[in-house]
C-alpha cells in the first residue's frame, strides 16, 4: 500500500505505519484542519497530513497552536487537532490544554513520545521527559500512550467518544517515535454517535413543581448551554421562553455570554461577578443553574451562599456536589433537559410577570465607564453575528464582557476559570479558520497581547480578515490596581510598550492609531474589508 493510501475503513484488517493509521483514524473521524509545529520526531505525521490532504496550519509557537484548537472548537462545535513534537513541543502546549480543561473545550494533543524500547531512568535522548504522558494528564481529561501500531486507531476513537460523552474536555494521544514508521497490522475503529444524555422525568417534574410555585426564581445559564456547530441557540431560546412564563429573570457566566439575548428585558447579561447581582441570586426562593460550576471564577467571591432552593442542570454528574450542593439534581443534555421543563411548565398553566430587575445599572456603570465609548464603537462596528475574542485584560472582563450586549448568533470567547494570557489572537485566528464566513474580532490589553504577538505572523500568511484591538495602559493593570488596594508600591507591572504599528508593519500587517471611538469604529470598519489582519492600537486613560 502506498503511504497516500488511506486505509479503508471497511477492510477488517491492514498492515499500515503508526503515522498513517493515525491520520487515517482522524480522517475517519472528519478531521480536515490540525494546528501545530513539525519537529524532528513527528516527521512521519506531517507526511501523513500532507498526502491525506489535511490543513496544516502552523503558528509560531505550540501554546498558540493549543489556543487556536480551541478557538477553532469552540465556534464549529468539532475538535480543535494539536500536533506537537515531543518534549517541549509538549509542554507548551500544555497552558492551553489546561486551559481548555477548564473552559470544557473539546481539543486533542497529538504527540510522539520517547520510543518504546526507551530505559525508564533516561539515556539524555532529545526532548526526552520523565513521563511525558503522565505530566500532561495531570491538566487534561485523558492522557494516554499507546505501546503498538494496532491500538492508535482505537485511542483516536476513544478521544472522540469522551468529547462526544458528558463534558467535553482536552484529551492527549502519546505515540512513542518508533511506531510512526514502524508497520504493524491495524483495524480502524469506526466513530460512534453518541446521543445527547436525557433527563429523569422524576427530577424534571419536581424541579418544574418548584419552578411553578416559585415567588422570586432566578436562572443562571453557563457554557454549557451553548452547542455550536448545531442550532447553537435552541437551549438559550427554550431558557428565555420558560423565564418569559414564569417571570424569571436570567444572568449569564462569562462562558454563557451570548447564549441568549441580552436586549431581552429579562437578561441581565453576563453580570453574574457583580455584587448586586450577588445579592439578588443569593435572594431568590428558587435558582434554575444550567451547564454552569457556579465557581468562584464565576461569580468573583469566594463564600457565596445562595437561601433558595437549588435547581441543578449538568450533563457532568460532579457539578451535582460541588460548591453549591443541588436540592434538585437534572443530569441531562441542557437543551433536552430545558425543553422538558417548558413542557411541564405550560402544562400547569403557570403565567407570571417578572418581581422588578435588580439595581445593577450603577456598578455596570461605574465597572465600564473607562471604556464605553470605545466598546460602544466597536459594538457599532461589528455585525450581530460577530465572534468577539478577548484576552485576560482589564477593557474584556471589566469592558465587554458586560458592557458590549450580545445578541445570538453573536458568540464572545475568553479564557476564563484557568484564566490564562494570550488566548485571545491565536484563539481568534483558530475560530476565523473554522468560521471564515463569520466576522471576527480580537480584543486584548496590551500586556495579555505580547504573549502571543507573534501570532501575527500566522494570521499575515493565513491572509485572515481579522481586527486586533489593543488596549494600551502600559503594563498588568489589573495587577497594579490590586497591588494599590493592598497598599503597596505597584513592583514589576509597569511595561515599556512597544511600537505596536511599527511591530504590525514588520510583519506584514496594518496598523492603526486610533484616539477617539469614532475612530476606532471607522478603523474596525476598514479592517473589516481588507484581507489581512489590522491591529488597532487604542491608549488607554487609567
Amino acid at each position: 500500500m502506498a503511504s497516500h493510501d488511506l486505509i479503508p475503513a471497511t477492510e477488517p484488517i491492514t498492515t499500515s505505519t503508526g503515522a498513517r493509521a493515525l491520520v487515517a483514524a482522524l480522517r475517519l473521524h472528519e478531521v480536515d484542519t490540525v494546528f501545530g509545529i513539525p519537529g524532528t520526531h513527528n516527521l512521519a505525521i506531517y507526511q501523513e497530513l500532507d498526502e491525506a490532504g489535511i490543513r496544516c496550519v502552523t503558528p509560531r509557537h505550540e501554546q498558540g497552536a493549543g489556543y487556536a484548537a480551541d478557538g477553532y472548537a469552540r465556534v464549529t462545535g468539532r475538535p480543535g487537532v494539536v500536533v506537537t513534537t515531543t518534549g517541549p513541543g509538549v509542554v507548551n502546549a500544555a497552558t492551553a490544554l489546561a486551559q481548555a480543561y477548564s473552559d470544557s473545550s473539546p481539543v486533542l494533543l497529538v504527540s510522539p513520545g520517547v520510543p518504546t524500547c526507551h530505559p525508564r531512568e533516561g539515556r539524555g535522548y532529545l526532548h526526552e521527559s520523565k513521563d511525558q504522558s503522565q505530566a500532561i494528564g495531570a491538566l487534561c481529561a485523558w492522557s494516554h500512550r499507546v505501546t503498538s501500531v494496532r491500538e492508535i486507531p482505537a485511542a483516536v476513537a476513544r478521544a472522540f467518544g469522551l468529547f462526544a460523552e458528558g463534558r467535553p474536555r482536552p484529551a492527549h494521544i502519546e505515540i512513542p517515535a518508533d511506531l510512526l514508521d514502524a508497520e504493524g497490522e491495524v483495524k480502524l475503529a469506526a466513530p460512534y454517535r453518541i446521543m445527547p444524555r436525557a433527563p429523569d422525568p422524576a427530577a424534571l417534574d419536581e424541579a418544574a413543581r418548584l419552578l411553578c410555585a416559585a415567588g422570586r426564581p432566578g436562572f443562571v445559564l453557563g457554557g454549557g448551554v451553548h452547542r455550536p456547530g448545531e442550532d447553537g441557540a435552541a437551549a438559550g431560546r427554550t431558557a428565555v421562553s420558560l423565564a418569559e412564563r414564569i417571570g424569571a429573570h436570567v444572568v449569564t457566566t462569562v462562558n454563557g455570554k451570548g447564549a441568549v439575548p441580552e436586549s431581552h428585558p429579562l437578561v441581565l447579561g453576563a453580570t453574574l461577578h457583580l455584587e448586586s447581582i450577588r445579592r439578588w441570586l443569593a435572594a431568590c426562593d428558587v435558582v434554575l443553574a444550567v451547564g454552569t460550576e457556579l465557581g468562584p471564577a464565576d461569580l468573583w467571591e469566594e463564600a457565596f451562599q445562595l437561601t433558595g432552593t437549588l435547581i441543578r442542570v449538568d450533563v457532568d454528574p460532579a457539578q451535582m456536589h460541588g460548591d453549591h450542593v443541588a436540592d434538585v439534581a437534572v443530569v441531562a443534555d441542557a437543551a433536552a433537559a430545558l425543553e422538558g421543563l417548558a413542557e411541564r411548565v405550560e402544562r400547569a398553566g403557570v403565567v407570571r410577570s417578572s418581581q422588578g430587575e435588580p439595581d445593577h445599572r450603577p456598578e455596570l456603570e461605574e465597572l465600564t465607564g473607562r471604556w464605553a465609548g470605545h466598546l460602544e464603537a466597536l459594538r457599532r462596528a461589528l455585525p450581530q453575528d460577530a465572534i468577539l475574542v478577548g484576552d485576560n485584560s482589564m477593557i474584556v472582563y471589566h469592558g465587554a464582557l458586560v458592557g458590549m450586549p450580545m445578541d445570538p448568533p453573536g458568540r464572545f470567547l475568553f479564557p476564563t476559570g484557568y484564566g490564562t494570557l494570550g488566548f485571545a489572537l491565536p484563539a481568534g485566528i483558530g475560530a476565523k479558520i473554522g468560521r471564515p464566513d463569520r466576522t471576527v474580532a480580537v480584543l486584548a490589553g496590551d500586556g495579555a497581547f505580547q504573549f502571543s504577538l507573534q501570532e501575527l505572523a500566522t494570521a499575515v500568511e493565513l491572509r485572515l480578515c481579522l481586527p486586533i484591538v489593543v488596549s494600551v495602559n502600559g503594563g498588568f493593570g489589573e495587577i497594579r490596581d490590586e497591588m494599590r488596594r493592598r497598599g503597596m508600591r505597584p513592583v514589576a507591572v509597569d511595561l515599556h510598550a512597544p511600537d505596536f504599528l511599527a511591530l504590525a508593519e514588520a510583519y506584514g500587517a496594518r496598523g492603526v492609531d486610533v484616539k477617539t471611538p469614532g475612530e476606532l469604529e471607522d478603523a474596525v470598519a476598514e479592517a473589516l474589508g481588507v484581507p489581512l489582519p489590522t491591529l488597532i492600537v487604542v491608549p488607554e486613560d487609567e
